[in-house]
């Protein structure tokens, strides 16, 4: 077995990323639980509200949802009165999504539980630090995935 990298250059972020990550899902399942929520609706009403209301098919590539998931989203938002759907005006063979005044209020509530299960979960990060760690991400998360290219299993090869 090979000793663990002393330079910090070699020190891999891949693997903490993936803790720290299923440590906030576990703590964003908790919290959004009780209001009858799951992640993937969260997502949803967050992109409704701030886009307003938009076409089945847009959210769909938004979230980048097949047409099936995305009709069986809808329904469990739908039934929780979160959203309304409608036919458009100007094509009747399109739905309109919409955010309800109920869906706003449980995306503030949610917002407010998220923001809570967040501070425990960076709770040793200062919020200057907090702020740091987000701007980064951020940036991460930007840029062009890279393929596997030749080069790249050399490097692994290598390692």
């Amino acid at each position: 077995m090979s000793p663990l990298p002393s330079d910090p250059s070699e020190h891999r972020s891949g693997a903490l990323l993936d803790h720290l990550a299923r440590r906030m899902r576990l703590r964003s399942e908790s919290v959004l639980a009780p209001l009858g929520l799951r992640p993937r609706h969260l997502v949803a009403l967050t992109v409704l509200r701030d886009g307003g209301g938009t076409s089945q098919q847009a959210l769909a590539s938004t979230l980048e949802m097949d047409s099936t998931n995305i009709v069986g989203l809808l329904n469990e938002l739908e039934a929780k009165h979160l959203i309304e759907r409608r036919r458009s005006p100007e094509d009747r063979r399109r739905h309109v999504v919409e955010l309800t005044e109920s869906g706003a209020k449980h995306l503030n509530q949610a917002e407010c539980a998220l923001a809570g299960a967040e501070d425990e979960v960076l709770g040793a990060l200062q919020p200057a630090e907090r702020e740091t760690l987000y701007e980064l991400l951020r940036r991460a998360a930007s840029t062009t995935p890279v393929v596997c290219t030749e080069a790249l299993r050399a490097d692994v090869d290598r390692c």
